[in-house]
């Protein structure tokens, strides 16, 4: 769990999960979809969904059914309203959660808005070998977690240690 020498550029899906946005209002997918480039990752998928908890959950399936990839990021969903599902959604599919995420995004977001990180469900885990972020909806809540977590642990030469340097032990049983 080392950190490593070289940067290995990553496989990663995009998943903006809205019932309002279309491809030209989706700007948490535009800046994550940039963001991940500009780190030097590649994009294999990028989706919108309707917030429906199996529409979801298959778009998600299928990715973390495919070897190549490696992530995925969800934005949206992940709020107290009657449609947001994306955690009843994807927590069924993970193997093993990542408590630290959702815990350290809500303590970074406090800074920024406060209490109102109360009403984040943002969560992280392993779902067949494939981290699994699921972040609010906001464009400056997924800046937040990609600056400040997600692409530093996506990067294999981050110390003292990275989630990117575990991907080829994750297949250890």
């Amino acid at each position: 769990m080392t950190a490593q020498a070289e940067f290995v550029p990553l496989n990663l899906c995009v998943l903006t999960v809205s019932d309002t946005r279309s491809a030209a209002e989706d700007t948490s997918g535009d800046y994550l979809v940039l963001s991940l480039g500009q780190a030097g990752h590649r994009l294999i998928e990028r989706r919108i969904a309707k917030d429906d908890r199996y529409l979801v959950r298959a778009i998600v399936a299928g990715w973390i059914a495919d070897e190549n990839v490696h992530g995925v990021l969800v934005s949206g969903g992940t709020g107290f309203t009657g449609r947001d599902s994306t955690p009843e959604a994807i927590l069924p599919l993970l193997d093993k959660e990542m408590p630290g995420f959702g815990e350290t995004f809500r303590l970074l977001s406090y800074e920024e808005i406060g209490t109102s990180t109360m009403q984040s469900r943002a969560f992280a885990g392993l779902s067949n070998r494939t981290f699994v972020f699921c972040l609010p909806g906001s464009t400056s809540a997924c800046r937040t977690a990609w600056e400040k977590l997600i692409r530093a642990q996506l990067d294999a030469r981050t110390k003292p240690c990275n989630l990117a340097g575990l991907i080829p032990r994750l297949r250890e049983t």
